[in-house]
């Protein structure tokens, strides 16, 4: 069955493939908006692992509106949880299964019981959360284990999430203090192979 798995060259989506590659034919899907380049830095990851990639280009207003939900809250939450739900329905379009790298312990995005079965009933596919029963300590343990990570802030590590192009796209429309305004301090992640 094949699997398109939403993928930003971080530990958790790269954690994500490992724990289904048994059981699925998966592809790393990473979707960016076409505002920058930073896609490349999953494509990059994922070279270090054994899985095709691609990447899946959405509908710029998905972002205008990500980022005006964000301006509007003075937080992230919403605009990304927009993104994401929107990333799920587009990867549903082209897979027979699709899946993402959220946690436990997640405060955004997340995947409700309701949206799977929403996203699962519409679409004709299997939504799956394979890291949804592990809380951080068990993710970190099993990131150790088996992958070379790199961890800092946010705004210093290459990555390919939501998160990039979204800060480009608020520093665009507004200026470079509507990032802080809108985003905490916190870590990233960026995965630069497989532990042998």
């Amino acid at each position: 069955m094949e699997l398109g798995l939403l993928y930003s060259g971080g530990k958790d989506s790269t954690l994500a493939a490992l724990v289904l590659d048994r059981f699925y034919d998966i592809t790393l899907v990473t979707v960016h908006f076409g505002i920058t380049d930073e896609h490349a830095h999953a494509r990059a990851a994922a070279a270090e692992t054994d899985f095709d990639f691609e990447t899946l280009q959405l509908d710029r207003g998905v972002a205008d509106d990500a980022v005006a939900l964000m301006v509007e809250d003075g937080y992230p939450r919403n605009g990304i949880q927009h993104v994401h739900e929107h990333a799920l329905e587009a990867v549903a379009e082209r897979f027979d299964a699709v899946a993402d790298g959220t946690r436990r312990d997640d405060r955004v995005p997340t995947v409700s019981r309701a949206h799977a079965q929403s996203l699962e009933d519409r679409h004709g596919v299997d939504y799956v959360s394979p890291l949804s029963g592990f809380g951080r300590g068990a993710i970190d343990r099993l990131v150790a284990a088996e992958l070379d990570v790199e961890t800092g802030p946010s705004e210093e590590i290459p990555r390919a999430d939501y998160e990039a192009e979204l800060r480009a796209l608020l520093a665009a429309d507004r200026d470079d203090t509507a990032i802080s305004d809108v985003f905490p301090e916190h870590d990233q992640t960026y995965v630069h192979g497989l532990r042998n």
